[in-house]
C-alpha cells in the first residue's frame, strides 16, 4: 500500500495521517471504501441531463447520441462530468439483488440492469464499505434505513469532518448537506448515502482540504447546484483533494459537494463502464429517466 503525504488534507489529533490510502476510512482493522452507489435516477439518456461545459474544453463521450455526460479538462486534468436536471430525474442507492446478493461492483449492477426497461443512464460508486460490502455510514434505500446516521469521530476520510451525506427526499428531491445540519433538519428521505469529507460547504471549500496536496488519486463525487442540478464527476487524471474541490465549485458550480472515493473510482454510462471496470463497490448511486420503471 502506498502511503499517504501529511500535506495532502490538514489532520487533526483524531484524523488518521498515517499512510492510509484517500478513499478509504478506517473501522477497526476494515478498510472501507467508497462504493458505488446507485441512485436510481431515471433519466433518458438525452433528456435528464443538462450538460454545463463551464470552465476549458468540453467532449460529449458519445456521437450520435445525446450522451448525459461529457470530457471535460480543468487545471490540466480530465474529468468525466455528468449534470442532471431532477426534474428529469430520479436517483436511487443500490446494494445488491432483489435475491439479497451484492452486485460487488459498478460492472456488475451496469451489466444486470443496464438492459432492463428502467435501465439508468448513469452509475457509479456512491459510498464507502467494509470489507463485507456493507455501508460505513448512513444508507437508506427506498425508505428503508439498513444503517444509521454515523456522528462519532475516527480516522480515514470518512471522519474528516465535516462530512456529508446525498439524499433524495421522500417527494424526489436531490440534495447534499453537511452530516450535522442533515442531522438538524430530520428530513423524511427515500435515498442517502454518507461520505466523507465535504469538498464544498455552502459555496465553500472543506477548510481542512489544502489548495495542492502532494497526495494524487482518481476521486469520485457527487454535488448539487444552486438551481438544484444534480452532478456527478469522475477524473480521469489523478488530481488532488484541492483540484478535485475546485472542479466542483469552480467549474460544476456545486453549492455542496460530497467526496465519494479515490483510487477505486467506477462510473458507467448505460451498460459502458467509462473508468473502474473491476473496481469493487458497496453502495452504488444511479441516475434514471424520470418516470420509467416501477
Amino acid at each position: 500500500m502506498t502511503s499517504r503525504p501529511r500535506d495532502n488534507l490538514r489532520f487533526g489529533p483524531k484524523q488518521d495521517a498515517r499512510g492510509r490510502k484517500p478513499g478509504r476510512g478506517v473501522h477497526g482493522r476494515l478498510a472501507v471504501r467508497a462504493a458505488p452507489l446507485l441512485f436510481r435516477a431515471r433519466v433518458t439518456l438525452g433528456a435528464l441531463l443538462c450538460m454545463v461545459p463551464l470552465g476549458g474544453p468540453a467532449t460529449a463521450i458519445a456521437e450520435g447520441r445525446s450522451a448525459p455526460c461529457q470530457s471535460v479538462t480543468f487545471e490540466g486534468a480530465r474529468y468525466l462530468s455528468c449534470t442532471f436536471d431532477p426534474a428529469r430525474t430520479e436517483f436511487a442507492v443500490h446494494l445488491g439483488r432483489p435475491d439479497g446478493t451484492a452486485y460487488g461492483s459498478v460492472r456488475a449492477f451496469a451489466a444486470s440492469e443496464g438492459t432492463s426497461e428502467d435501465a439508468p443512464a448513469v452509475a457509479m460508486n456512491g459510498g464507502m464499505y467494509h470489507a463485507d460490502l456493507s455501508p460505513v455510514g448512513l444508507y437508506v434505500e427506498d425508505g428503508q434505513e439498513r444503517m444509521g446516521l454515523v456522528t462519532s469521530d475516527g480516522p480515514g476520510n470518512f471522519h474528516l469532518k465535516p462530512n456529508g451525506v446525498f439524499f433524495v427526499t421522500e417527494d424526489g428531491k436531490p440534495g447534499v448537506l453537511e452530516t450535522e445540519a442533515f442531522a438538524e433538519a430530520n428530513l423524511p428521505v427515500r435515498h442517502a448515502t454518507q461520505s466523507g469529507p465535504m469538498l464544498v460547504i455552502d459555496g465553500a471549500i472543506h477548510p481542512r482540504i489544502l489548495p495542492n496536496g502532494s497526495t494524487r488519486f482518481i476521486r469520485n463525487g457527487v454535488g448539487v447546484t444552486e438551481d438544484g442540478s444534480v452532478v456527478f464527476a469522475v477524473s480521469l487524471d489523478r488530481v488532488s483533494f484541492g483540484n478535485f474541490a475546485r472542479f466542483f465549485r469552480d467549474h460544476a458550480g456545486a453549492r455542496n459537494a460530497l467526496f465519494l472515493d479515490g483510487k477505486v473510482s467506477a462510473l458507467a454510462i448505460g451498460t459502458d463502464m467509462q473508468i473502474g471496470s473491476w473496481f469493487p463497490a458497496g453502495p452504488i448511486l444511479a441516475a434514471y429517466p424520470k418516470g420509467g420503471g416501477d
